[in-house]
């Protein structure tokens, strides 16, 4: 029987790869839906007119806030990183690793005296 609980949805970090070879990196809980969304010249207004767009990348990494950190990261990353992230190099996985480990940390703080 249910408790009651809503359960959080599941985010992803995704890249899509413009026409002019140049990669995006967004967040969303429904990936198939934000790449209509963005093929329809609705959200990132960087996209409009650079179609067609290919999703290239999509990995789930959790809650939102760890998928904002990993976006985050991705999009400071070099193209010719992103494009090892795309080939399934284990950057992300290391991405996410890091952010997770810092989370932790952050959340367990010490006692002050």
């Amino acid at each position: 029987m249910p408790d009651g609980r809503k359960t959080s949805p599941q985010w992803h970090v995704y890249l899509l790869r413009c026409r002019d070879g140049a990669l995006y990196t967004g967040i969303a809980t429904d990936v198939d839906r934000r790449l209509r969304e963005h093929q329809d010249g609705k959200g990132a207004k960087y996209l409009r007119g650079k179609g067609p767009l290919e999703l290239v990348f999509e990995k789930a990494v959790g809650d939102r806030g760890l998928a904002l950190s990993v976006e985050c990261s991705i999009k400071k990353l070099s193209k010719a990183h992103k494009e090892a992230l795309i080939e399934g190099d284990g950057t992300i996985k290391r991405i996410i690793a890091q952010w997770l480990t810092a989370c932790r940390e952050e959340g367990s703080g010490g006692e002050d005296g």
